[in-house]
């Protein structure tokens, strides 16, 4: 595949980037790709490590082998001076889109996509995503001059500051049939597909 369509946003800063960093070859080597980093609870006293296999699965065991590989390394460097728990966790069902294959893989299901500047004085967007084309991301969105047919605009990828799946009937029915595949089928490497399938470790 395409090293450009497995390019990943990075909205990280400060710590959680130091930690991404340290995140993202360990997984790499477990066969894993990293979805984000961010501080959670009071204090910042959680670090959520989101991540998941290339097709988009993440077991309970694949959250514990992560864990197990990333919290000797977090020991070793020390990214955070105070004590904090480590979740590994999956994307989940409305999950954030951080790389063009995302794009591609979830079009015809509506997202959100904001950009870090204005774009013909927007900076959000909302609608049903086309895919992915020559460094732009193709979302059909509602006309602001109330024309009734949506239209295709391109928005670019190096400009996007947050974008992720919106929760509709279409995308739950979707991760049900999955998620049911899977169960039927546990001999097959897919594991659960969006699940929200997390663990917490000290």
């Amino acid at each position: 595949m395409s090293d450009d369509l497995e390019k990943r946003l990075v909205r990280e800063t400060g710590a959680a980037l130091t930690i991404a960093q340290l995140a993202e070859p360990v997984l790499e080597d477990l066969g894993f790709r990293l979805v984000r980093v961010r501080f959670l609870g009071k204090g910042n006293s959680q670090v959520q490590i989101m991540a998941e296999r290339a097709d988009g699965t993440l077991t309970i065991d694949d959250c514990v082998a992560i864990s197990r590989a990333l919290s000797p390394v977090m020991d070793v460097e020390d990214p955070i001076s105070s004590k904090y728990n480590l979740e590994i966790s999956s994307p989940g069902i409305d999950r954030p889109l951080v790389r063009p294959q995302d794009f591609e893989r979830w079009a015809g299901y509506e997202a959100k996509v904001e950009l870090s500047e204005p774009l013909a004085d927007r900076r959000r967007f909302k609608g049903k995503l086309e895919g992915f084309l020559d460094g732009e991301v193709r979302i059909f969105v509602k006309s602001q001059d109330g024309a009734q047919d949506d239209i295709l605009i391109g928005l670019p990828f190096n400009k996007i500051s947050d974008a992720k799946l919106i929760m509709t009937d279409e995308l739950f029915e979707k991760t049900r049939k999955k998620n049911e595949e899977a169960a039927a089928n546990p001999s097959k490497d897919s594991g659960s597909f969006g699940d929200g399938s997390e663990i917490d470790t000290d």
